[in-house]
């Protein structure tokens, strides 16, 4: 179970969104093992932020939670998929795109644990 939450100052419209939705959902399978099939996306957008001590350009922090672990060569990976996503389609330069992974030992679902 896969979670990817996008956190930006920058205004999207729904379509771009879903779009970066999508797209997140395609780059999952970069760690391995990992797919589409029970990844949540969520983005939010036009947060308060400050980088640098720079409220004005765009930034974005994103979370990338998983059940497991992987490789640094992974997480590498869909980094850079991630920041290249948001620069693509939200306009976020990747020196102000923050991603932080965490590796989950326990996941419930449904009323069980995975």
């Amino acid at each position: 179970m896969p979670f990817i939450n996008v956190k930006t100052n920058a205004a999207l419209d729904s379509k771009t969104k879903n779009e970066i939705n999508n797209r997140l959902s395609d780059a999952i399978s970069l760690i391995p093992g990992k797919s589409d099939g029970h990844l949540m996306c969520a983005v939010e957008d036009g947060a308060q932020m400050m980088f640098h001590r720079d409220g004005e350009s765009k930034m974005a922090f994103v979370e990338v939670k998983i059940l497991g672990s992987s490789t640094k060569e992974a997480y590498t990976a869909i980094t850079g998929e991630i920041c290249s996503i948001l620069s693509e389609l939200a306009g976020i330069d990747g020196s102000y795109c923050y991603v932080k992974f965490e590796e989950v030992k326990l996941w419930g679902h449904n009323g069980y644990m995975f």
